[in-house]
């Protein structure tokens, strides 16, 4: 299982957010939801839905990696047609790159063998300004994917806007979406900082995930999947990956600690606390209390680097 089922629940839980990003101008706020188990022999699109207003159908497709058997441009062919047998009406077209990729499987918009050829969009998050995500609650677990300079302040950013959404089932739910897809970018102990984990046990997206991976026998992989983001599926077990070991624990606190104090960290003090051992954990812990200055944490460190 990968992050079908996350974009899935944010699409349907906002469409109307996804046709305003990605048909900004064609003032639809009427729309169905349509099966997305095709027919014939069965294959099953990201998400599909249909705008009443223009008589046509926004077909989305989110892929982590380029790869992909059959290959996209064939798929995305192969989606059409049955779309349009099924529908009989125009279709919009949209594949959505979540991870910062070189490759050129991930540049490509077109189907072409001898006389048949059929484009659609191609969307890299990686390329799409993040303040093209920041006005809609479900669209904001995205904006971490998106270009940025400072990709901790951004994570930082969506993470205080989160908190700000009044209904709590809602922020609930778009934190959790935050926290998944946020793995893709960011380790996990840096992810913590801003998100706890207890809220994302409280929201739908996340109960929904677990009675699936329970109904497949997953339940032993379940732990270690949403730690790696579902990267690598859920059934290697987020248990496994959230005991990150004594050291790491002692850093975190540690890091949330200063965070709380003086703002948003230096990446490069975060990395040198990451990479203290048990014994200075501790020794930091004791003398933070004591620190009245970001500069009094980099002398510190300083003063540990030179022994």
């Amino acid at each position: 299982m990968g992050f079908d089922n996350v974009l899935k629940f944010m699409v349907e839980a906002d469409p109307q957010a996804f046709v305003d990003w990605l048909l900004p101008n064609s003032g639809d706020n009427s729309w169905e939801l349509l099966n997305t188990e095709l027919k014939l022999e069965p294959i099953r699109a990201d998400t599909v839905f249909f705008l009443q207003g223009r008589g046509r159908i926004l077909h989305l497709e989110f892929q982590t990696e380029p790869q992909s058997k059959p290959a996209m441009p064939l798929r995305m062919l192969d989606y059409w047609v049955r779309l349009h047998r099924q529908y009989g009406c125009g279709i919009e077209q949209v594949v959505i790159y979540l991870k910062r990729t070189q490759s050129p499987l991930a540049f490509e918009d077109c189907f072409q063998f001898e006389r048949t050829v059929h484009s659609f969009r191609v969307i890299r998050l990686w390329e799409v300004e993040a303040s093209s995500f920041l006005h809609q609650p479900f669209l904001l677990p995205l904006a971490v994917l998106a270009k940025s300079s400072e990709p901790e302040g951004l994570l930082a950013n969506v993470a205080r806007r989160v908190d700000i959404i009044e209904d709590r089932a809602e922020r609930n739910n778009v934190a959790a979406c935050l926290q998944l897809l946020a793995g893709i970018n960011f380790e996990k102990s840096l992810i913590n900082l801003y998100l706890r984990e207890e809220v994302m046990r409280e929201s739908v997206v996340y109960q929904s995930i677990v009675a699936e991976s329970m109904q497949k026998g997953e339940q032993q992989g379940l732990e270690r999947g949403l730690q790696l983001g579902l990267q690598q599926g859920l059934q290697q077990g987020l248990q496994q990956g959230l005991q990150q070991g004594e050291q790491l624990g002692e850093a975190t606190l540690i890091l949330r600690q200063l965070t709380r104090r003086f703002g948003i960290l230096p990446q490069v003090v975060a990395q040198q606390i990451r990479q203290l051992d048990t014994v200075q954990l501790e020794n930091l812990g004791e003398a933070l209390l004591d620190f009245d200055s970001m500069a009094d944490v980099e002398k510190w460190l300083g003063d540990m680097e030179r022994g």
